[in-house]
């Protein structure tokens, strides 16, 4: 199937210099340094996260780029009410009827099982990375229609077209929610052209991005954003790198959590694109209006190697590939 999108003549989204943005999951990674990139070029941003704490660091750090309006708003993006409160105060606080960017970029990648663990970790997980977006979309379209010309940035992922992230690591709930944004962003192109036809989309989808998203996660799942892992995280854990080929059977409950804080060290520290990296693709895909966006060289490795030979793709030796070539980190790094 072709998809035909209409690229020619200027958009006014080439510049975002007084431009009003709305960013989920502003608070760390990926999110801050769109904030801050955003800010950088004159535009105003709304900010949402569940942390009080990331948004005040975003906002003191992004104010140091520009003198941009920023405001700060809890939410919950799988939650539909708070979203609708979210979108109140936006309106509210910067003045206006419309937006003109919509980043539903929040998510979180624990609760990977659906089989081996209880429900709501899983449920967790692809209520933020699917309701986030969808309600993101909906509470939001009324404000995006009244501009303009304006656009729609899902963040989705290299796991939104490759649901793996390893031969040893369940991660059905973050890679059915990413499938489920690629596709939804991708029927939007059709819809919103014959029906909001000021109104574009974009999927975004990064690779291995040198965020803190791994050890973010596992707080989130915990019951009051707890630090220290669970005794039921600790002994998940342990069977997990069991199946990995560690040899952990004995070790105290501490060194599980210690190897535990280093694979979320290992993941946001040897990336190859780094969260400010990732934040200028993405706004610069914005600007050339593409609709879809990889991120990352490891994202266009993997995408050309899953369509070249799909039959493979959940192969061990097609997985060791991959890691290989774009220098993902694996279990060996733990030991």
């Amino acid at each position: 199937m072709t998809i035909i999108i209409s690229g020619k003549g200027r958009s006014i989204l080439e510049s975002f210099e007084e431009k009003i943005a709305v960013v989920t999951g502003g608070g760390t990674g990926m999110g801050r340094e769109i904030v801050c990139q955003l800010i950088s070029e004159g535009a105003h941003v709304a900010i949402c996260d569940v942390i009080e704490k990331n948004l005040r660091e975003t906002r003191n750090l992004a104010k140091k780029y520009g003198a941009g309006r920023i405001t700060t708003h809890i939410c919950d993006v799988s939650d539909a009410s708070q979203q609708a409160r979210f979108c109140e105060e936006v309106a509210a606080q910067h003045e206006t009827e419309h937006i003109d960017l919509l980043f539903n970029n929040a998510g979180i990648g624990a609760g990977g099982s659906i089989v081996a663990k209880d429900r709501s970790a899983w449920e967790r997980t692809f209520n933020t990375c699917w309701y986030g977006v969808y309600y993101g979309y909906i509470t939001f379209l009324p404000m995006l229609r009244a501009s303009r010309e304006s656009r729609i940035i899902n963040t989705s992922s290299v796991n939104g077209f490759f649901a793996s992230v390893g031969p040893y690591v369940p991660h059905t709930a973050y890679c059915a929610a990413k499938f489920a944004v690629k596709g939804f962003t991708e029927a939007l192109i059709t819809d919103l052209r014959l029906n909001a036809p000021n109104v574009s989309c974009s999927v975004v989808m990064p690779g291995h991005i040198g965020t803190s998203i791994v050890e973010n996660s596992r707080k989130l799942v915990r019951e009051k954003n707890a630090d220290e892992p669970t005794d039921s995280e600790v002994e998940r854990a342990r069977e997990m790198y069991l199946k990995a080929g560690l040899p952990v059977n004995n070790v105290p409950d501490e060194h599980i959590k210690n190897l535990m804080q280093q694979e979320s060290d290992t993941f946001r520290d040897t990336a190859r694109t780094t969260a400010k990296d990732a934040a200028s693709i993405i706004l610069n895909g914005v600007k050339e209006k593409r609709w879809r966006i990889l991120v990352g060289k490891d994202a266009e490795f993997t995408d050309q190697a899953v369509r070249e030979d799909p039959e493979s793709a959940y192969e061990l030796k097609f997985y060791e590939r991959l890691a290989e070539q774009n220098q993902w980190p694996n279990m060996e790094d733990t030991k």
